[in-house]
């Protein structure tokens, strides 16, 4: 396996001021080390990153700054479970990082020690790894270079997560750990939240089965090849994970499961073997700590097993059976959407769930009734209509066909409450239900930019504004949706006195159509499990008109 080489010898200062003094974990094309800051006499983390052979000085400045800027952001969101960057420079042709010390072990170094992990450990550190993933999509930061060697393990169990701001700073091997990269990565697209599920997706199962999912190889581009082609081993000690880490490595990101449901997975193997998980060095205690993630599902994530079991299978069996079909779905409505991965909102924007709601829309009249969707008896619901794209829907859920052309699987009892028209080039349909102050907003239109984030910041907000009680949350995350262009925005606002909280996602089917999906509910409601649910599946099932 090719590793890069250190250049600088332990006699010898980084940045003049920085000695090496031991290797603590080395990968494809990085290397982290122990060193020490001469000048404070602090202890320090090294990573030396292999550059092209002829570094472009602008970009490498670029490059350090972005990692620097990236570090601060997620301290400030996640202090303590973020490595703190001190320095950032490019020397004898390789990017140094320099970071606080951290008083863990590499993953990647615990696994050569100690073997496979069971499927409670794997559990915990994967929640853990989940929050800080979570808290840095809605802030609209991909992580891009997830692996063994990016996460510390505390001797408690807690996690240190480095390597933020990395993604795209080294051009030659387009990553430093090859086979952890997601497919998309492989083929030197574009990357998004969805790439850091596929991450997570592996270092569950290098954890469990003691190998990553796709075997290094002699050459780097060989073992991105084999991640993008080759089919996946399928697990065989993951034991109940099994199903959360065959739905993360899907090939293809629009399939991969969403956050929630990957939490979901977390918490209910953590709360069933809780002796096992505490024997497992857990850091923060179980039960109500495991379930309190940001955003969705920290007041109901301790609902009853067999939620969980519902919505891990539901979710599971919409990402075997409903692949998006080439028409895809996007949203034009003058915002792009969550994560390019279809993942239900968690906390601020999630980075896949989009919805879109009369309240997140300038003209639409307020949605914040009771706010109550049932739990649906999935495991007795009667097999709904087939779906447009020939499979069925959700139980509890039908397909609903607009004359307009598009398609979306709603709670049963849903029907379209109105519909704005503006001529032929707009129109915008809200859904909900007698007595449900939830809502859903579908809008199209044929007059937007070609930049879903500008559409959101320059045509939306500005009449969101106008509403009393707006309040963005987080930034508006540019990402993909069923292969289009799109953009996530949230906000709070006031509706008839009620506070409600909206997700929207827009995308662009072409250079000036698109559509937009808002999702809101009352603010209080906004993580209830079933409105989780929803989401999920208005993202997975939207689909736009064939032309």
């Amino acid at each position: 396996m090719t590793m890069v080489k250190a250049r600088v010898s332990t006699a010898e200062l980084v940045a003049g001021r920085y000695r090496l003094v031991d290797v603590v974990h080395r990968e494809t094309n990085r290397v982290s080390y122990y060193g020490e800051d001469i000048e404070t006499q602090r202890p320090c983390l090294l990573t030396q990153i292999g550059l092209p052979d002829d570094p472009c000085p602008e970009e490498g400045r670029r490059a350090t700054s972005r990692i620097l800027r990236a570090s601060e952001r997620m301290g400030l969101l996640r202090p303590g479970r973020v490595a703190s960057v001190l320095n950032a420079v490019e020397e004898s042709g390789s990017l140094w990082i320099v970071a606080e010390w951290i008083d863990g072990t590499p993953l990647g170094e615990l696994l050569t020690q100690q073997g496979t992990f069971n499927h409670v450990r794997a559990a915990r550190i994967g929640l853990e790894l989940l929050d800080v993933l979570e808290a840095a999509h809605v802030a609209g930061i991909t992580h891009g270079e997830l692996s063994p060697g990016q996460v510390f393990v505390s001797d408690e169990g807690s996690v240190v997560v480095t390597g933020f701001g990395l993604a795209g700073a080294t051009l030659a091997p387009r990553v430093a750990a090859p086979s952890y990269a997601s497919p998309e990565q492989a083929r030197d697209e574009r990357i998004g939240p969805a790439s850091d599920l596929w991450a997570l997706g592996a270092i569950l199962y290098t954890m469990v089965e003691g190998r990553p999912p796709y075997r290094e190889r002699d050459r780097p581009e060989a073992t991105l090849k084999g991640v993008d082609r080759l089919p996946l081993r399928a697990p065989v000690r993951a034991g109940p994970l099994t199903q959360a880490v065959q739905g993360l490595l899907r090939k293809d990101s629009r399939d991969r499961l969403s956050r929630p449901v990957v939490r979901d997975a977390f918490v209910r193997v953590l709360n069933e073997e809780p002796e096992a998980a505490l024997r497992a060095q857990s850091g923060p205690r179980l039960r109500g700590l495991y379930s309190a993630g940001p955003g969705w599902g920290r007041r109901a994530m301790v609902v009853g097993t067999a939620l969980a079991v519902v919505t891990v299978a539901a979710a599971v069996l919409v990402v075997t059976n409903s692949r998006p079909d080439d028409s895809g779905s996007s949203a034009a409505d003058t915002a792009p959407g969550p994560s390019a991965s279809t993942e239900a909102p968690t906390g601020p924007p999630p980075t896949a769930t989009p919805s879109s709601t009369p309240s997140s829309a300038p003209s639409s009249p307020p949605s914040s009734s009771p706010s109550s969707s049932p739990t649906k008896e999935a495991t007795e619901a009667e097999t709904p209509t087939a779906s447009p794209s020939g499979t069925a829907p959700p139980p509890g859920y039908a397909t609903y066909k607009s004359p307009d052309g598009f398609s979306v699987a709603l709670p049963e009892d849903w029907q379209p409450l109105r519909t704005q028209r503006s001529s032929d080039l707009a129109y915008r349909v809200f859904f909900s239900a007698d007595g449900d102050a939830r809502k859903l907003a579908v809008t199209y239109s044929e007059a937007l930019g070609s930049d879903p984030v500008a559409i959101w910041r320059d045509d939306v907000q500005p009449d969101l504004e106008e509403q009393g009680g707006f309040q963005r949350i987080g930034e508006i995350e540019a990402t993909t949706y069923q292969g289009y262009e799109a953009a996530d925005m949230e906000w709070l606002a006031d509706q008839d006195g009620v506070r409600v909280r909206t997700f929207g996602r827009g995308f662009l089917i072409d250079d000036h159509r698109g559509y937009s999906l808002r999702w809101t509910t009352p603010e209080a409601d906004w993580e209830d499990p079933a409105n989780r649910e929803a989401l999920d599946v208005f993202l997975r099932t939207f689909r736009v008109p064939e032309h």
